[in-house]
């Protein structure tokens, strides 16, 4: 029997899972134009669900390399010799699960590849008269390393090389993670991992200028979380009223993929299926009271991050209208974070179960501000 997943990516004959095709076709567009893309979405928003099920799409017409850096150590990206290894065993290994052919998988491992540019001459006999799609997912695990910001700096010299039918490539590149890689300062400067200098801001500023927008919405709308409800309800059988279910669960997620997920384990699970605007609010408030690795994750954004935990306390405490302006960085993390998003030109939280446990985190911190008889309640 299914059930419903909120760790790792969903698989469909073990798990409820909302119908993502639309978006899917969406991101197929992109790839079938041959541009290189990121889907940048906050923690635990469907990216490796999605990633998975578009390869799925894609065997048949590319050779897909679907890799990622979670897991990898750190060394392997200290050197360029270290990371070529890693990246062509990781490209051979992907490439063996998609392709039947065997022979030009293997092909990609091959130890004289020790430096950027042997990669580069490699890639390019690789990639001659074949059409092979990269997929990188928890590519933050890199975006901080010189060597990887190399290796996306060559990729885009010979995606520029490629249109002026100077060189072989991939097809096309897309790269998963929370962080925009055009904006990777952004992880450095807030891990405390670098502090810029005028020589690194030429290293670091745009090594990922030549990606085209990714404007899919990878949350899911009322009439989408209806296809996971109604593969459950044939199962169950327990006569909800899925129209109304879909649109109660989307009024406190707006189609957060982990929270929607969250609310539909916990009446399943927790509830005894009580799948009614009751039922969704009893899970709700569960939600509340967890400590799971979205809540952390979003605590530890708004602590690291003063600028933005100004911004959410004005938009949400003081009911300050705030214009959401991309371009405004405090703006764009807290969008890259999922924590906002656009309504009506403005600033809003993304979702009401946000607001709810922000709101509570607020005044956590002015309990604590006003034990320690301070006038701040800006506790960092």
């Amino acid at each position: 029997m299914k059930k419903f997943n909120v760790t790792g990516n969903c698989i469909p004959a073990e798990n409820y899972m909302v119908d993502i095709s639309g978006k899917i076709k969406q991101i197929k567009k992109l790839i079938d134009s041959g541009y290189y893309f990121t889907i940048n979405r906050g923690r635990q928003y469907g990216k490796t669900t999605t990633l998975y099920e578009l390869r799925k799409w894609l065997k048949d017409e590319y050779f897909v390399a679907h890799i990622s850096f979670q897991g990898i150590d750190y060394e392997n990206f200290e050197s360029a010799g270290s990371f070529c290894a890693v990246l062509t065993n990781q490209i051979s290994n992907a490439l063996k699960l998609t392709s039947s052919d065997k022979d030009y998988a293997e092909k990609w491992k091959d130890p004289k590849i020790n430096s950027l540019g042997a990669l580069s001459s490699h890639i390019t006999d690789m990639c001659e008269n074949k059409k092979v799609v990269l997929m990188i997912d928890e590519v933050d695990n890199a975006s901080n390393n010189r060597v990887f910001v190399r290796f996306l700096g060559m990729l885009r010299e010979k995606y520029l090389a490629r249109r002026n039918g100077d060189d072989f490539t991939f097809h096309s590149v897309v790269l998963a993670g929370v962080y925009d890689i055009k904006n990777m300062k952004l992880k450095m400067i807030s891990e405390g991992t670098h502090t810029p200098t005028e020589t690194e801001d030429k290293i670091y500023n745009s090594p990922w200028n030549i990606a085209v927008d990714f404007d899919v919405d990878m949350s899911f709308n009322p009439a989408e979380i209806a296809t996971m409800l109604e593969d459950y309800e044939a199962d169950h059988k327990t006569g909800m009223n899925i129209a109304e279910i879909s649109e109660e669960i989307y009024n406190y997620t707006s189609g957060y993929p982990f929270l929607v997920s969250r609310v539909c384990q916990h009446i399943n699970d927790k509830f005894d299926k009580n799948w009614t605007i009751e039922g969704i609010r009893t899970a709700v408030q569960t939600i509340l009271g967890e400590q799971n690795t979205l809540f952390k994750d979003l605590f530890k954004n708004l602590e690291n991050n003063r600028d933005l935990y100004d911004l959410i306390y004005e938009v949400l405490i003081i009911g300050i209208q705030r214009t959401f302006s991309f371009g405004n960085p405090v703006i764009d993390l807290g969008f890259m974070y999922g924590i906002i998003k656009k309504e009506n030109q403005s600033v809003k939280i993304s979702n009401k179960i946000f607001e709810m446990i922000i709101c509570d985190y607020f005044i956590s911190k002015y309990e604590e501000s006003r034990n320690k008889k301070t006038d701040s309640i800006w506790n960092f």
